[in-house]
């Protein structure tokens, strides 16, 4: 080989590796750059709790979470945006009973399917169902509350963060074990609006979510916590009658955790999955969540799927059970 060729081999290969792709493994190594987690409910409600401290304190393992609230439509607002978006691991659902299960019961269309269209990162917590009056409704226990609605037949509501919610399940469940049909249920975007209305005395009764904000409302006497849809008296409440005491099979909670799009990379998930986990098992983390009224949950993302598949099974009966029809 002369020397000409020499030098046009030589440049021939120093161009073929300048212009060769960069692996994507390579580019960059997830994360690089912040991660939304989105809220499909309004501020101030349950969901932002666990939000919040979620994403605190997943600085060490995925680094900046922001939180996004996109309420409304029962949550598939939201939902249906982390369905529709890029599957890269950037945009995450904090998804619940209502989003993962119940609004596939109870709604006849939706843009996405729970199940196929999400894989489930890890469960966080479960939540308690209370039953919260205004202090100018005259009663102190469940079975007054009861007397006091039956006494007004059409008069009384009651309202939970949006139809289709585990909340308004309850409410339901609590309509055809007490023998109150005509109770009117009023729908709110979210945990927030829904308590602010109960504050200002715009509806009587709600169904709520145990929050750090509830507790301090009740202690403080602006609202009264008749029962907790618990099957035992929580710790933070022991005053406060299980609603099982009186209607035994009114035992609900909400599930809420972490989902990405199915078509997510695999290796994204595991890592993803990894710092859930790490977070997770942490005493501190679960901590925070106790003191919040949270049960603390530690599983794995196949444990958190088969979680959720269950739960389908179990809620269905309850929703036949309460006449709803599909909307």
């Amino acid at each position: 080989m002369n020397r000409r060729d020499t030098i046009l081999t030589c440049l021939s290969a120093l161009t073929t590796a300048v212009i060769r792709p960069v692996p994507v493994a390579a580019q960059s190594e997830y994360p690089d750059r912040p991660i939304r987690l989105i809220v499909p409910f309004a501020a101030g409600g349950v969901m932002d709790v666990v939000a919040r401290l979620w994403a605190e304190n997943m600085q060490a393992g995925l680094g900046t979470v922001i939180i996004e609230n996109r309420g409304g439509a029962s949550g598939t607002i939201g939902v249906a945006q982390v369905a529709r978006a890029t599957p890269d691991g950037y945009t995450m659902l904090l998804g619940n009973t209502s989003t993962q299960v119940l609004n596939a019961m109870v709604m006849s269309t939706l843009s996405y399917d729970p199940t196929k269209d999400f894989t489930s990162i890890g469960i966080v917590a479960n939540s308690t169902i209370s039953i919260a009056v205004h202090p100018s409704i005259p009663v102190k226990s469940l079975k007054e509350l009861i007397a006091y609605i039956k006494a007004r037949p059409g008069k009384m509501s009651y309202g939970s963060p949006g139809a289709g919610s585990v909340t308004f399940l309850a409410g339901e469940i609590f309509k055809h074990l007490a023998d109150t049909p005509d109770l009117l249920h009023v729908p709110y975007k979210g945990g927030g609006p829904s308590v602010s209305d109960l504050l200002s005395g715009h509806i009587p009764i709600l169904m709520v979510n145990i929050t750090p904000q509830v507790l301090e409302l009740h202690k403080s006497g602006k609202i009264l916590i008749l029962a907790t849809c618990n099957a035992t008296r929580l710790s933070v409440l022991p005053d406060v009658e299980s609603a099982s005491e009186t209607l035994p099979n009114l035992v609900l909670s909400l599930f809420t955790g972490v989902f990405v799009s199915a078509s997510t990379p695999k290796g994204i998930i595991n890592k993803i999955a990894q710092a859930h986990r790490a977070l997770a098992i942490g005493k501190d983390f679960q901590s925070k969540l106790e003191d919040a009224g949270f049960e603390p949950v530690v599983d794995t993302p196949e444990e958190a799927q088969r979680f959720v598949e269950a739960e389908y099974t179990r809620l269905i009966s309850l929703v036949k059970l309460t006449g709803y029809k599909l909307q």
